[in-house]
Protein backbone atom coordinates (compact mmCIF):
# COMPACT_ATOMS: atom_id res chain seq x y z
CA UNK A 1 0.00 0.00 0.00
CA UNK A 2 1.36 3.40 -0.92
CA UNK A 3 2.43 6.49 1.50
CA UNK A 4 -0.53 7.90 3.57
CA UNK A 5 -1.10 11.28 2.38
CA UNK A 6 0.30 14.32 4.29
CA UNK A 7 -2.56 16.12 4.96
CA UNK A 8 -4.00 12.93 6.73
CA UNK A 9 -0.66 12.60 8.31
CA UNK A 10 -0.71 15.95 9.66
CA UNK A 11 -4.44 15.67 11.12
CA UNK A 12 -3.57 12.37 12.54
CA UNK A 13 -0.26 13.35 14.35
CA UNK A 14 -2.11 16.91 15.73
CA UNK A 15 -4.91 14.24 16.96
CA UNK A 16 -2.03 12.29 19.19
CA UNK A 17 0.08 14.88 20.10
CA UNK A 18 -1.61 15.87 23.55
CA UNK A 19 -1.61 11.84 24.54
CA UNK A 20 2.11 11.29 23.89
CA UNK A 21 3.12 15.45 24.87
CA UNK A 22 1.29 14.24 28.77
CA UNK A 23 3.57 10.56 28.07
CA UNK A 24 6.94 12.73 28.03
CA UNK A 25 6.16 14.61 30.62
CA UNK A 26 5.02 12.39 33.15
CA UNK A 27 7.73 9.69 31.93
CA UNK A 28 10.42 11.68 30.65
CA UNK A 29 12.84 10.07 28.39
CA UNK A 30 11.93 6.54 30.09
CA UNK A 31 8.64 6.86 28.09
CA UNK A 32 9.98 4.06 25.77
CA UNK A 33 10.81 1.97 28.01
CA UNK A 34 9.67 -1.86 28.33
CA UNK A 35 8.33 -1.55 32.14
CA UNK A 36 4.68 -1.83 32.03
CA UNK A 37 3.79 0.34 35.12
CA UNK A 38 0.21 1.49 35.65
CA UNK A 39 0.02 5.43 34.36
CA UNK A 40 -1.75 7.73 36.84
CA UNK A 41 -3.83 9.31 33.88
CA UNK A 42 -5.48 7.79 31.10
CA UNK A 43 -4.06 9.78 28.32
CA UNK A 44 -0.82 9.38 30.08
CA UNK A 45 -0.79 5.89 29.78
CA UNK A 46 -2.18 5.91 25.97
CA UNK A 47 0.52 8.11 25.27
CA UNK A 48 2.48 5.97 26.17
CA UNK A 49 1.47 3.42 24.29
CA UNK A 50 1.50 5.72 21.25
CA UNK A 51 4.82 6.58 21.26
CA UNK A 52 5.89 2.85 21.97
CA UNK A 53 4.19 2.13 18.88
CA UNK A 54 5.94 4.74 16.58
CA UNK A 55 9.13 4.55 17.99
CA UNK A 56 9.24 1.06 19.28
CA UNK A 57 10.07 0.38 23.29
CA UNK A 58 13.72 1.54 23.98
CA UNK A 59 15.26 2.31 27.09
CA UNK A 60 15.99 5.78 28.36
CA UNK A 61 19.55 6.80 27.12
CA UNK A 62 18.23 5.20 23.53
CA UNK A 63 14.84 7.19 22.96
CA UNK A 64 15.05 9.67 19.64
CA UNK A 65 16.35 12.84 20.53
CA UNK A 66 12.59 14.69 19.78
CA UNK A 67 11.38 12.51 23.10
CA UNK A 68 14.22 13.36 25.55
CA UNK A 69 14.11 16.75 24.08
CA UNK A 70 10.64 16.98 25.10
CA UNK A 71 11.13 15.31 28.22
CA UNK A 72 13.19 18.03 29.35
CA UNK A 73 10.83 21.00 28.21
CA UNK A 74 7.48 19.35 27.97
CA UNK A 75 5.88 23.31 28.06
CA UNK A 76 7.71 24.14 24.94
CA UNK A 77 5.78 24.57 22.02
CA UNK A 78 8.85 24.19 19.43
CA UNK A 79 10.08 20.92 21.18
CA UNK A 80 6.27 19.52 20.44
CA UNK A 81 6.60 20.51 17.41
CA UNK A 82 9.51 18.85 17.18
CA UNK A 83 8.17 15.75 18.17
CA UNK A 84 4.68 16.05 15.63
CA UNK A 85 7.46 16.63 12.89
CA UNK A 86 9.66 12.94 13.86
CA UNK A 87 6.25 11.34 14.30
CA UNK A 88 4.67 12.62 10.99
CA UNK A 89 8.35 11.00 9.22
CA UNK A 90 7.70 7.85 10.61
CA UNK A 91 4.18 7.46 10.02
CA UNK A 92 4.79 8.41 6.20
CA UNK A 93 6.84 5.35 5.94
CA UNK A 94 4.33 2.77 6.48
CA UNK A 95 0.64 2.76 5.66
CA UNK A 96 -0.02 -0.10 8.58
CA UNK A 97 1.45 1.59 11.26
CA UNK A 98 -0.59 4.84 10.61
CA UNK A 99 -3.76 2.62 10.84
CA UNK A 100 -2.64 1.17 14.06
CA UNK A 101 -1.97 4.34 15.76
CA UNK A 102 -5.23 5.37 14.25
CA UNK A 103 -6.64 2.81 15.95
CA UNK A 104 -4.89 3.68 19.25
CA UNK A 105 -6.16 7.42 19.12
CA UNK A 106 -9.81 6.26 18.46
CA UNK A 107 -9.71 3.66 21.62
CA UNK A 108 -7.65 6.52 23.67
CA UNK A 109 -10.44 8.78 22.98
CA UNK A 110 -13.18 6.62 24.18
CA UNK A 111 -11.51 5.44 27.54
CA UNK A 112 -10.37 9.32 28.14
CA UNK A 113 -13.75 11.28 27.10
CA UNK A 114 -15.09 12.81 24.14
CA UNK A 115 -11.91 14.83 22.04
CA UNK A 116 -13.15 18.10 21.36
CA UNK A 117 -11.30 20.79 19.09
CA UNK A 118 -11.78 24.27 18.12
CA UNK A 119 -9.71 26.33 15.31
CA UNK A 120 -9.56 30.12 14.04
CA UNK A 121 -12.39 31.18 15.70
CA UNK A 122 -14.27 28.27 16.60
CA UNK A 123 -15.57 27.15 20.26
CA UNK A 124 -14.53 23.95 21.68
CA UNK A 125 -16.40 22.86 25.09
CA UNK A 126 -15.84 19.54 27.07
CA UNK A 127 -19.08 20.05 28.80
CA UNK A 128 -21.89 21.76 28.49
CA UNK A 129 -22.27 25.70 28.03
CA UNK A 130 -24.58 27.47 30.25
CA UNK A 131 -24.12 31.46 29.00
CA UNK A 132 -23.64 32.72 25.75
CA UNK A 133 -21.00 32.03 23.27
CA UNK A 134 -20.00 34.74 20.72
CA UNK A 135 -16.72 34.54 18.14
CA UNK A 136 -17.33 37.88 16.60
CA UNK A 137 -15.31 40.95 17.11
CA UNK A 138 -18.22 43.05 18.07
CA UNK A 139 -20.98 40.51 20.00
CA UNK A 140 -24.46 41.87 20.36
CA UNK A 141 -24.70 40.34 23.68
CA UNK A 142 -25.15 41.98 26.57
CA UNK A 143 -25.03 41.13 30.39
CA UNK A 144 -27.98 39.10 32.24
Amino acid sequence: MGAPMSGDLVALVEELSPYVTAAVSAYGGAVLAQAQEEAADATVGWGRKILQRIFGVASEKDAPEAVTDLAASPDDGDLQAALRVQMKKLLATDQALVDEVRALVGQAVKDTGAQVRASGRGVAAGRDITGPVTTGDHSPITGR
